[in-house]
């Protein structure tokens, strides 16, 4: 895998993730997460659910890009996302995070035509999995670098957001993602078979409603630490 590879998944590219909580925010405030044991199961979930959609979409989006899909297949993959996505707040959240993707791919790989690849989806970007798919590709990283990167983005984000909301010991949080390492990993396989074997309408729908309505909800919230 090449360093832009690399570059381009940090957790520190300005591309907006730290922003956002992975629905952590809103669970907080509910009371349903309150320490380490509950951001364990909270994050298992998250893996089972979103993270698997998410895995398999990345993968997706990494073989769109690797193969110089047209751009009528972007637009299925991103309407078979959105499908997925219930919430218009997630949807948002997600459309964003894709724009952030968008943007730094202008920056640091600028012979990278992504108006051209994007022009059947809406503004301002694909959903963040697919646009990770793509961002994957262009830095050189193979299709199960993708999945794993869009797997492990389901947990970290909202783990990194517990330390900040419940002042959780951060070598304590790294442990409990360690222990999910495994986890992440058969997320990430199953998300690379099912991209290469499936079309955009027979890709993962695993769903959480329960994050889709904590995502909602947090819009409501007068004071907000993250955007979602």
């Amino acid at each position: 895998m090449d360093a832009l590879a690399l570059l381009l998944i940090d957790s520190r590219a300005p591309a907006g993730a730290h922003h956002h909580s992975g629905g952590m925010e809103p669970a907080v405030s509910a009371g349903l997460v309150t320490d380490i044991d509950d951001l364990a199961v909270f994050c298992a979930g998250r893996l089972a659910t979103a993270g698997t959609v998410a895995a398999a979409f990345a993968a997706a989006g990494w073989g769109a890009w690797a193969e110089a899909a047209p751009p009528s297949l972007w637009g299925a993959l991103d309407a078979e996302l959105d499908a997925r996505t219930p919430s218009a707040a997630a949807r948002r959240a997600s459309r964003l995070l894709g724009g952030g993707v968008r943007r730094l791919l202008r920056a640091v790989a600028p012979a990278a035509d992504v108006d051209g690849a994007w022009a059947d989806v809406p503004s301002p970007a694909p959903h963040h999995p697919l646009a990770l798919g793509a961002c994957v590709a262009v830095g050189g990283g193979d299709i199960t670098v993708a999945a794993t990167a869009a797997a492990l983005g389901s947990v970290v984000g909202p783990a990194s957001a517990a330390v900040r909301l419940l002042g959780l010991d951060p070598f304590a949080v790294y442990a409990l993602l360690a222990r999910l390492g495994p986890d992440v990993d058969e997320v990430a396989t199953a998300g690379v078979a099912s991209a290469r074997r499936c079309a955009p309408a027979d890709l993962p729908a695993d769903g959480a409603p329960g994050l889709d309505l904590l995502a909602d909800a947090h819009l409501l919230e007068e004071v907000r630490l993250f955007a979602s």
